[in-house]
């Protein structure tokens, strides 16, 4: 099946749906397509803390000194002035005044701001502990009121290029663009060639790819590696932010306790019920930078032999509405594993959380590929430079999928329909065969315990070089099965894995510089 659009978006999370909608607007025929059965299972659905947002009395300087000094000034200053002068206003033109997100409120009425680690100022929004479900939930709503087709259980498998692609041979001699898609259907194994004029790759993190993760499983970097092998830049990817807090517990993985906890008092104590993060940051303490928080739990750890660390927010907390309530999603989760937070202090350990590379992308979005957009956290604008400030990441997704779709409007250009049909349709090999799913998973647990031991919180020249070993053998046995499996969701995510992890590996090995979430021993 062949079909034609002028936008295919990949990715059903924030900055997915927000370009989406933003594009509609302007009248172009778009797609958002994401593997999942889910439209929600997105890294934004899970978010909790919340979003940068306008203050009255905070400014443009303010925020840009936050980040730069979040991210050790290894940000792009142009990005983070772009995110400081245009991004705050955002959000109240687009989600509460367009979208009609109602954000938490004080006693009093008035939106209640946040703080969070590492921010000068109270300026961050939220929707108690659901902010991230809040604003997915709102988009979905007002995007199928625009009648925004959304196709989910569809998985992108590769970027179809003119010089990669076409049987016309004068297409090598051209620069390379994008034409757009070859998908999957989940419930059919069918293989659609999906056309478009532009495609924006809007699929997330590479959370999935540690033992130890606050994203949901889908979050493999499935983006990242498709345009790695179609020629995109891929930057900064050794910078991973581990989220210092995740609840520890048998049952209850993947769940983040969101750095809120600690902006309003919660303190972090060892088995021993002593505060230790005086010996580490004794000036911000529990507000450190999050690679500060993260690193100084991991030893911590390692110096009591200790598997978890403790966060109390029951002894500490002051806010105006009840911590049943400001943390009603946190407070009900924990107390589904038996702890009650308002009573004891919660067990935790960092996780990987943020992917501060990824996929270059400039201002508008656009990358080194012709008609190709990156945005959202599979992106790298460099606003997070080293390291992310909190609650960032959500508004980052935002202003981007306006910069892109305001691009788009601005230099659309159709691309000749002769040349399109001069591409065809993947090719299906002659001989098929089914995977063992054990297989499977005991590839996706060497890569997931090679990236936490070698490529985690703590980096040696040693480890990192075992890695590269390591996920070179899986490398060549995936690529060389993938070659003749029977195409699936579950294959394609695996390949994705092990390009993304030996880009990760490869790239914290260069830099030498131990800096933000790139910690390693000299």
């Amino acid at each position: 099946m062949r079909k034609y659009y002028d936008v295919i978006i990949v990715g059903s999370g924030i900055a997915g749906l927000s370009a989406a909608i933003f594009l509609k607007e302007k009248k172009f025929d778009v797609v958002v397509i994401t593997k999942e059965k889910e439209i929600t299972e997105t890294n934004t659905n899970y978010a909790q803390g919340g979003i940068i947002a306008w203050k009255q009395g905070d400014s443009d300087k303010n925020l840009m000194k936050d980040l730069l000094k979040a991210g050790c000034n290894y940000n792009n200053k142009k990005a983070v002035e772009l995110f400081a002068r245009k991004g705050p206003n955002l959000v109240f033109d687009f989600f509460i005044d367009k979208i009609g997100i109602e954000f938490s409120k004080t006693c009093e009425g008035e939106l209640n701001y946040t703080e969070e680690a590492a921010h000068s100022d109270r300026r961050v929004l939220h929707y108690e502990d659901h902010t991230g479900d809040k604003i997915q939930a709102s988009l979905i709503e007002y995007a199928k009121k625009m009648n925004i087709p959304i196709l989910n259980e569809h998985t992108a498998i590769d970027l179809i290029t003119n010089d990669h692609h076409s049987l016309d041979v004068q297409e090598i001699y051209r620069k390379r663009e994008v034409f757009g898609l070859y998908v999957l259907n989940n419930n059919t194994g069918e293989v659609n060639t999906f056309f478009s004029n532009k495609v924006i790759l809007a699929t997330g993190g590479i959370g999935n790819l540690y033992q130890h993760t606050t994203n949901p499983i889908s979050a493999t970097g499935d983006g990242m590696s498709m345009a790695y092998r179609a020629g995109a830049e891929i930057i900064n990817a050794e910078f991973i932010q581990f989220h210092p807090t995740s609840f520890y517990h048998r049952d209850i993985k993947r769940f983040l306790i969101s750095e809120s906890l600690r902006g309003e008092g919660a303190r972090l104590i060892n088995p021993k019920g002593e505060r230790f993060m005086k010996k580490y940051e004794p000036e911000k303490m529990e507000l450190a930078p999050r690679d500060v928080v993260a690193r100084s739990i991991y030893e911590e750890m390692g110096r009591t032999g200790s598997e978890y660390m403790l966060l109390d927010i029951a002894n500490f907390y002051q806010g105006e509405i009840p911590l049943k309530k400001r943390f009603s999603k946190i407070y009900e989760t924990c107390l589904e594993g038996g702890i009650d937070i308002t009573k004891e202090p919660i067990p935790i350990v960092p996780a990987a959380h943020y992917f501060c590379g990824g996929i270059k992308s400039d201002l508008h979005g656009r990358t080194n590929i012709s008609n190709l957009y990156a945005i959202g956290e599979v992106s790298c604008t460099g606003v997070h430079g080293a390291n992310r400030l909190a609650s960032a990441s959500l508004l980052e997704g935002l202003l981007w999928a306006k910069q892109s779709a305001d691009d788009i409007y601005d230099s659309f250009e159709k691309i000749g329909k002769s040349r399109l049909d001069r591409v065809p349709d993947w090719h299906k090999p002659d001989k098929t065969e089914d995977f063992d799913p054990l297989l499977l998973v005991q590839d996706w647990k060497a890569i997931q315990m090679t990236m936490w031991n070698y490529a985690g919180i703590i980096r040696s020249k040693k480890g990192l070089n075992r890695a590269k070993a390591d996920l070179n053998y899986h490398w060549h046995r995936i690529f060389k099965f993938y070659k003749t499996a029977r195409m699936n969701k579950a294959i394609i995510e695996l390949r994705n894995a092990v390009v993304n992890a030996s880009l990760i590996v490869e790239a914290a090995s260069r830099n030498k510089n131990p800096i933000g979430c790139h910690f390693i021993k000299k």
